[in-house]
């Protein structure tokens, strides 16, 4: 029996994988971005033995959010056990167990607990993690189950979805102008043609919601909304989740590194298709190649864009 102002809940899902592998991409931290719809960013921050300790930020019910974890990992009982060391209101505390159990040598049962408790067990703050709980664990498990069934898969369908790539700049100018040009996206309208209005929130330092209006070539403008992680002055991590028509995931991270003379500068970005949208976007007959001819030169014409411009403005303050 809980206590007043505590809950415990339990979601599952049967996995079309075997048990090991599935327990390997939840394991795996830093691929959760591209597994899990709510997570921006996952990193481990050190790991000693079999436990481990976890940053993660993602969205809670359309707020963005960040908390470190710790998480023992027991492979061979496929169990991960993970606690919030310190929970972002209104959570006062967090934790949980992902539990993987094979059905068979190609199917397993996925099962995700959490107990939570609300600061100052306040009833609306409760209702509200509930709210949280239970829309992110659907969705992960839902996107565990696509993720991990897609990777194992052997269909030519399949192939081709996912893809990642990036464009470099070496600028002659400081790392933090180069920072400061791609942090301050609110004045992106102003500096960069391609970009007709933004709207930016900061509610916690270095955790940005970004609203954008971007020009295509042909004059149309297509709106995006995407979380931002930003590591002054060194790296910006973001994620959409308001995405174009084309693609049902877009991960990116804008990297610097200092080098002789001035700092090199990387946007990567990982991209999945959306195979149901192709004709209707690019026309009947067109295929997940040319998907992915037409992503990847979109994106990668607007950030050789954004990096031209952040080369002028860093090298122009010299």
């Amino acid at each position: 029996m809980t206590k007043p102002g505590h809950r415990e809940v339990e979601h599952e899902i049967t996995v079309g994988a075997p048990a090991d592998a599935v327990y390997e991409l939840i394991e795996k931290v830093a691929n959760w971005p591209r597994l899990f719809p709510p997570t921006v960013h996952a990193e481990q921050v050190e790991l000693d033995g079999s436990t481990e300790r976890i940053r993660i930020w993602a969205t809670a019910n359309g707020t963005a959010k960040s908390w470190t974890s710790r998480r023992e990992l027991d492979p061979e009982g496929r169990r991960i056990t993970f606690r919030q060391e310190v929970s972002a209101p209104p959570v006062a505390a967090m934790g949980g167990t992902w539990l993987i159990e094979p059905l068979s040598g190609t199917e397993s049962r996925v099962r995700l607990l959490h107990d939570y408790r609300a600061v100052d067990d306040d009833p609306e703050g409760l209702a509200w993690i509930d709210a949280a709980v239970d829309r992110n664990s659907t969705a992960e498990l839902a996107a565990l189950k696509a993720n991990v069934e897609l990777a194992t898969a052997s269909a030519d369908g399949d192939e081709g979805l996912m893809f990642s790539f990036e464009d470099t700049v070496r600028i002659a100018g400081s790392a933090k102008d180069v920072y400061d040009f791609l942090n301050e996206a609110d004045r992106w309208p102003e500096r960069l043609p391609h970009v007709a209005t933004t709207t930016l929130t900061e509610d916690s330092p270095g955790l940005q919601v970004l609203r954008m209006d971007t020009r295509t070539k042909d004059g149309a403008t297509h709106t995006t909304e995407s979380i931002r992680v930003c590591f002054p002055h060194s790296r910006i991590l973001y994620k959409q989740i308001t995405l174009p028509k084309l693609m049902t995931l877009h991960t990116g991270c804008w990297t610097l590194t200092e080098v002789d003379g001035g700092v090199e500068v990387t946007s990567q970005h990982t991209v999945v298709l959306n195979p149901a949208t192709v004709e209707e976007v690019l026309g009947a007959g067109a295929g997940i190649p040319e998907a992915r001819v037409y992503v990847k030169n979109a994106l990668s014409g607007n950030s050789r864009a954004t990096l031209g411009y952040a080369k002028d403005h860093a090298e122009g303050r010299r």
